[in-house]
């Protein structure tokens, strides 16, 4: 793994230290780690509706467009 300097604002350090204490995550650079990775999922999957949305879009525009289920 590589290591990245991270400046945080006190505040959210605590808030991570808490989450710590609680056992949610095993130390803070898990806690980030884990946290970093939840929000590119997140992004992935939003990007994903987007896609789903433009292209039901799209199918109710042109439904000649659709290629039908074979029975």
């Amino acid at each position: 793994m590589s290591q990245v300097q991270l400046r945080l604002p006190p505040s959210l350090v605590k808030m991570i230290d808490t989450l710590v204490a609680e056992g949610k995550y095993k130390n803070r650079s898990d806690a980030i780690r884990t946290m970093i990775s939840n929000q590119i999922e997140f992004e992935k999957t939003r990007d994903f509706l987007s896609m789903l949305q433009t292209r039901s879009k799209e199918a109710e525009e042109h439904p000649e467009d659709l290629i039908p289920f074979e029975d």
